[in-house]
């Protein structure tokens, strides 16, 4: 199954991603703000990317720019 990153900073939503992801099959990996969710994709280079809008230190439009200026990060899904 596919590696995804949830980066949202409210715990009960990303929580719950999380938790209904993994029943899925898929390996769930998770950030609690833009700043630390650009250093998962980094890291991890996940399949998939869910990714809230209003957070802390970086913002969803934020991420992915910074996503999609890397060439080795930009094809990957972007929600």
């Amino acid at each position: 199954m596919a590696r995804i990153l949830v980066i949202d900073d409210e715990a009960p939503i990303r929580q719950n991603l999380v938790r209904f992801l993994a029943l899925e099959g898929h390996q769930v990996l998770q950030a609690i703000d833009g700043l630390l969710g650009l250093e998962a994709i980094r890291t991890h280079k996940p399949d998939f990317i869910l990714c809230d809008v209003m957070m802390p230190h970086l913002d969803g439009f934020e991420v992915l720019a910074a996503t999609q200026s890397d060439p080795a990060l930009r094809g990957i899904p972007f929600v």
